[in-house]
């Protein structure tokens, strides 16, 4: 895979250009800050680009704010940003707006390589991957939604596993349920959600989504 770097710190950056190229990745360019990444971006036609949120000149949104333009100029482009922390405002930002595989990960996970370079794959390949942590801080920010309030404790909990990009079988194992089990879940919870199936597919975004805008409501006792 073809992969852009957009990150300002000189040891982190030059540890993903390694990582990546030990996987058999393309580095195709490791940029210190997002002065030319829209240009290079152009230029070097990457599979995927990570970004960290926070880069020069002012370490505030500067990161954030161009996956975001990356995401409105090429929604195709699979984008992977990279933060110390939760922001929860940037994070709602990114995941709300229009656009295909993404991925919002804490330096952290950088730390265990194949956890890592297996987030890489599964967004590069389109899929949404999301932090657990990001998700875990973003469920309790959230106001409550009506939508969310018809969803069981189970359908809540599964939910909760898709919005971190888990795939049904990993569902099944982290519950210790059936995978059949599962799909009996989801289908009942995008039926709930007032979720219909799309010409793409998307209803397990869309449903992680609706989830992380609305919060989900707090388990109650019930199935």
């Amino acid at each position: 895979m073809r992969i852009l770097i957009c990150e300002d710190s000189a040891l982190l950056r030059e540890g993903l250009v390694r990582v990546l190229a030990d996987a058999g990745h393309d580095v195709v360019a490791a940029l210190p800050d997002a002065h030319d990444l829209v240009d290079t971006v152009a230029s070097a036609t990457p599979d995927l680009c990570i970004l960290d949120v926070r880069l020069p000149p002012t370490f505030t949104d500067e990161g954030i704010r161009a996956a975001l333009t990356l995401r409105a100029a090429n929604p195709a482009l699979p984008v992977l940003v990279l933060s110390q922390y939760v922001e929860e405002r940037y994070a709602s930002d990114l995941i709300t707006s229009h656009g295909a595989a993404l991925g919002y990960l804490l330096k952290d996970r950088v730390a265990d390589v194949r956890e890592f370079l297996e987030s890489i794959e599964r967004i590069g390949a389109g899929a949404t991957v999301l932090d657990p942590e990001v998700v875990a801080q973003l469920l309790m920010r959230r106001s409550r939604d009506e939508r969310m309030a018809r969803l069981t404790d189970r359908e809540r909990t599964v939910l909760a596993l898709i919005a971190e990009g888990k795939s049904n079988q990993a569902i099944a194992q982290a519950l210790f349920v059936s995978e059949a089990s599962v799909e009996k879940h989801i289908t009942s919870l995008f039926q709930k959600l007032d979720l219909e199936q799309d010409e793409h597919g998307n209803r397990r975004v869309l449903a992680a989504l609706v989830h992380l805008e609305h919060g989900g409501a707090q388990p109650q006792n019930g199935a």
